[in-house]
């Protein structure tokens, strides 16, 4: 029996999204950002984005909840990155649908 996947178009999105950021980033901040990634959590009121919700945009971590397997922290990105990253986001739209 074949399994058939159907990709929503708000999936579409920030899966093309998810791609557009990481190539923003350079290759110093892929390196920080990997590191940023083993930490157990992140420090209560740091900024980040979890690339797997990518239409909560920023978000604030609380110190303890905040799981950092997918996370991009503003911390490990140069300003400038950041700000091209929020202008990515704030020009796309992502809705999901209520289930």
């Amino acid at each position: 029996m074949q399994r058939t996947c159907f990709m929503t178009t708000s999936n579409r999105i920030e899966f093309v999204l998810r791609d557009r950021l990481v190539e923003l980033l350079t290759d110093t901040e892929v390196s920080r950002v990997s590191k940023a990634e083993t930490a157990v959590h992140l420090t209560k009121g740091e900024e980040f984005i979890d690339l797997e919700k990518l239409g909560e945009g920023v978000r604030r971590s609380d110190g303890v909840n905040t799981h950092t397997g997918n996370v991009l922290t503003r911390d490990a990105v140069e300003v400038n990155t950041w700000t091209k990253i929020l202008a990515l986001l704030e020009r796309t739209q992502i809705t999901h649908p209520v289930l």
